[in-house]
């Protein structure tokens, strides 16, 4: 049943039967909840909060506390990205940190790189498949390269930016 749905019945059940309308009105705050962490997930996905107010290093930390996996992060380098090549860093690294499993390490690495890029280097414990995805094509998009390297005990997503183009 849909939140309007639910207001509406419980609000005719308050006269008549107001235990009905207290379960109603129950289950209207549970779906609410529910419904604005599915927002706040799905904002997050398109435009990570913590990037512009606290950073790569803190919105990394977040993505693998969310992910539930043990996560080494080491950014070293002169200035902040602007927004979008940090958002490219993080989504290869969420992607890394969605398929590692709970007791996977994974190290995120960022660094300044060659002739004014930005170069980073997700390492994981264990195959977690070299298929491209979504993040990949963003690096791409905006000037950067990105490679792949998976097998036996290992998977490592590696790549650089331009700061300027």
């Amino acid at each position: 049943m849909g939140l309007a749905a639910i207001l509406e019945v419980a609000a005719g059940s308050v006269g008549s039967d107001p235990a009905a309308a207290k379960a109603l009105l129950d289950e209207l705050q549970s779906e609410t909840r529910r419904a604005l962490t599915e927002m706040r997930e799905l904002a997050a996905r398109i435009f990570p909060p913590l990037l512009e107010a606290g950073g790569l290093v803190a919105e990394l930390r977040a993505a693998a506390s969310r992910a539930g996996v043990q996560a080494r992060i080491d950014v070293d380098a002169d200035a902040s990205p602007p927004p979008e090549i940090a958002g490219a860093v993080y989504f290869c690294a969420l992607d890394v940190f969605e398929r590692a499993t709970a007791d996977t390490p994974v190290v995120v690495r960022v660094r300044d790189g060659e002739e004014g890029a930005l170069a980073f280097e997700i390492d994981a414990d264990g195959d977690l498949g070299s298929e491209r995805r979504a993040p990949h094509d963003r690096v791409e998009a905006l000037g950067g390269r990105v490679t792949i390297t998976a097998g036996g005990d290992r998977t490592t997503v590696a790549g650089s930016l331009p700061l300027s183009r």
